[in-house]
């Protein structure tokens, strides 16, 4: 059985100097001028490297809807006509579940026995 030292101060800040925090380099994108991290896309216009890699229209335009879907729904308002279709069909496997269930507590199995309940039924 070995016995740990302690290490000196010296030994342990020597150990440590290489767990400073390094200071985040930020650049500005080519084509809009606004500060991005190196080595990633521009998350106002879409661009990396000179390539257009992400559709910001589309994003911002799913944003928006999802907004408005929310805030109708905060407010008890319809919601959009496509989701009432989606809501108003329930899934196939929540009706076998559901069937399932009922068959299930239909024949007791769901039921708590006590031990006199167990003798009366032998």
């Amino acid at each position: 059985m070995s016995v740990r030292m302690r290490h000196t101060h010296a030994h342990t800040a020597n150990r440590r100097s290489h767990h400073a925090l390094k200071e985040v380099t930020v650049d500005s994108c080519p084509k809009c001028k606004s500060p991005i991290l190196r080595h990633t896309a521009c998350n106002v216009c879409g661009m990396y490297r000179g390539r257009q890699v992400i559709d910001v229209a589309t994003r911002l335009n799913k944003k928006e809807e999802k907004r408005k879907k929310h805030e109708a729904e905060l407010k008890g308002l319809n919601v959009i006509k496509s989701d009432k279709k989606k809501k108003a069909e329930p899934k196939k496997e929540d009706v076998k579940a559901k069937s399932a269930t009922d068959t299930k507590a239909k024949r007791g199995m769901f039921t708590r026995r006590t031990p006199a309940a167990k003798s009366g039924e032998n």
